[in-house]
C-alpha cells in the first residue's frame, strides 16, 4: 500500500474541501435555476472517494457509480470547470451539456458514469471487469452503489457471476443510511449490508466510510486481491450525507439532531484535526488552502456562466450516426 504521509493528509484536506465547496456552489446556483433537473450532492461522503483514490492506480483502474457523481471525475483528473459546465447544460461540459447532473462521463480518465437507473451500474461494472480480464489487462474496476441499490436483483446476479469468473472488480456500497427517504432498517431484516457477500463466499467487510485512512486501507486490500486474479470483494462503507437525497428532498424522515450528530465526525474536520495535531500544517496554512479552494470554485462558476449553450443540431448529431436518418421528420437549421 502507498504510504499515508503528511502530503497525503494535506491533499485529502484540499481535495475534500474543494469537492464540498464545489457542490455547495451547485446547490446555490440550482436555487437560482441555473442548474436544472435533479441534483444529488455528495456532502459528507467525501472520505469514501478520497481513500479510494489513494488506493487505486489513477489512469489505469476504472470507476463507475450511480447519479451522485459530480466529484468522482474531478478526483480522477477531469477539469472541474467542465463538470460544472455540464451541469449548466453548456457546450463546454463533459458531454457537451447533454448529460447533465446524473451522467458525468470521461472515457479518457476511466470514469464510466454517472447512471440514473438505481443499480444499473452494477452489472456494467462487472462487464468492464470481464473485458479487462478477457483482454488480459491489469486493471481493476471500482463499482459504487448506494444502500438502496443492494435490493435490486441485478446485484445478486452480478455477485454470482463475478465470483464464478473471478472478475477484477471491487463492489462498494456507500451506505449513507437512507435510500431516498427509506432507512436501511425498513428494507431488510438485517442492517449489516456487507454480509450479503457471505452468500457468495466473496471477501466482504464493513468500513468506516467517514475516515479516508480506513477507506484507503480497506480499498488497497480489495484492489490488490482483484489485481492478483483472486476475484471481487464487497465493501460496505458506512457513511452519511448531510444534504437531502436530492435538492427537492424535504428530509422528513430524519431529525436535525441526527444530522448534527454525524457532523461531529465530518471527514473534512477529522482530517483537519489530524493535520493540526501532528503539525503537518498551521492554521494559517490551512486558511491559505481554504482561500485557494474558494478561488478555484469561483473560476468554475465563471467558466460555466460564460460558456455557450450547445447548438440544437448537436442533440441530433450525438444521437443519430446516420445523417439521413429516415425517421427524423424535421431538419433543424
Amino acid at each position: 500500500m502507498k504510504k499515508i504521509t503528511k502530503q497525503t493528509y494535506l491533499k485529502w484536506y484540499e481535495d475534500m474541501l474543494f469537492w464540498r465547496k464545489f457542490e455547495d456552489k451547485l446547490a446555490s446556483v440550482y436555487i437560482q435555476q441555473k442548474v436544472r433537473g435533479f441534483l444529488h450532492l455528495y456532502n459528507g461522503q467525501e472520505a469514501v472517494l478520497a481513500g479510494s483514490l489513494h488506493a487505486m492506480e489513477i489512469g489505469k483502474d476504472r470507476m463507475i457509480t450511480a447519479y451522485r457523481n459530480h466529484v468522482q471525475p474531478i478526483g480522477l483528473g477531469v477539469d472541474p470547470k467542465k463538470v460544472m459546465a455540464e451541469l449548466y447544460g453548456k457546450a463546454t461540459g463533459t458531454s457537451m451539456g447533454l448529460g447533465g447532473s446524473m451522467h458525468i462521463f470521461s472515457k479518457e480518465h476511466h470514469f464510466h458514469g454517472g447512471h440514473g437507473i438505481v443499480g444499473g451500474q452494477i452489472p456494467l461494472g462487472a462487464g468492464m471487469a470481464f473485458g479487462d480480464k478477457y483482454f488480459k489487462r491489469d486493471n481493476v474496476t471500482l463499482c459504487y452503489m448506494g444502500d438502496g441499490a443492494v435490493r435490486q436483483g441485478a446485484l445478486h446476479e452480478t455477485l454470482n457471476l463475478a465470483m464464478l469468473w473471478k472478475l477484477p472488480v471491487v463492489f462498494v456500497v456507500e451506505n449513507n443510511g437512507y435510500a431516498m427517504g427509506t432507512s436501511v432498517a425498513r428494507t431488510a431484516n438485517h442492517q449489516e449490508i456487507w454480509k450479503l457477500g457471505l452468500g457468495y463466499e466473496m471477501p466482504c467487510e464493513p468500513v468506516d466510510g467517514m475516515n479516508p485512512e480506513n477507506v484507503a486501507k480497506a480499498m488497497d486490500k480489495a484492489i490488490s486481491h482483484a489485481r492478483k486474479g483472486n476475484g471481487p470483494s464487497f465493501l460496505e462503507m458506512k457513511t452519511y450525507r448531510y444534504r437531502g437525497h436530492s435538492m427537492s428532498d424535504a428530509q422528513h424522515y430524519r431529525t436535525k439532531e441526527e444530522v448534527e450528530e454525524y457532523k461531529k465526525i465530518d471527514p473534512i474536520t477529522q482530517v483537519k484535526d489530524i493535520i493540526l495535531e501532528k503539525k503537518y500544517a498551521t492554521q494559517s496554512q490551512l486558511d491559505a488552502i481554504d482561500k485557494g479552494v474558494k478561488e478555484r470554485v469561483a473560476e468554475c462558476e465563471k467558466f460555466a456562466e460564460s460558456s455557450p449553450y450547445p447548438d440544437t443540431n448537436v442533440m441530433y448529431d450525438a444521437v443519430y450516426e446516420q445523417e439521413d436518418y429516415p425517421f427524423l421528420k424535421h431538419k433543424l437549421s
